[in-house]
């Protein structure tokens, strides 16, 4: 989850991990404005952050696919990332987001 704001076009115009005064409307850290928004910044880091914020979506399909086939347990995952995961997984089912669906793209 990143926090954003946006000019009067509706153009992400900053963001920022935590909440600020003026980065108060949540986004999806994968969201193609945000990856759209990282990879119109200067310098050549952009890019690396906007690949890394897509792989982060891979690397949640690879562990949903090893609780489902049992091959690790919820519970075998530190609580951080427990937490995390559940975040995650709540942002996706209100997104409407599945597993490698259509919509999707690796």
């Amino acid at each position: 989850m990143l926090y954003i704001n946006r000019n009067t076009s509706g153009e992400i115009v900053m963001l920022s991990k935590e909440p600020t005064a003026e980065c108060s409307e949540t986004i999806a850290s994968d969201s193609p404005e945000v990856l759209a928004f990282l990879a119109d910044q200067p310098g050549s880091s952009a890019h690396f952050i906007a690949s890394d914020l897509a792989f982060v979506r891979v690397v949640e399909d690879i562990l949903e696919v090893l609780l489902d086939k049992g091959i690790i347990t919820f519970t075998d995952l530190p609580e951080a990332a427990q937490a995390k995961v559940m975040e995650r997984k709540s942002l996706r089912s209100k997104n409407d987001v599945g597993l490698l669906s259509d919509d999707d793209t690796i």
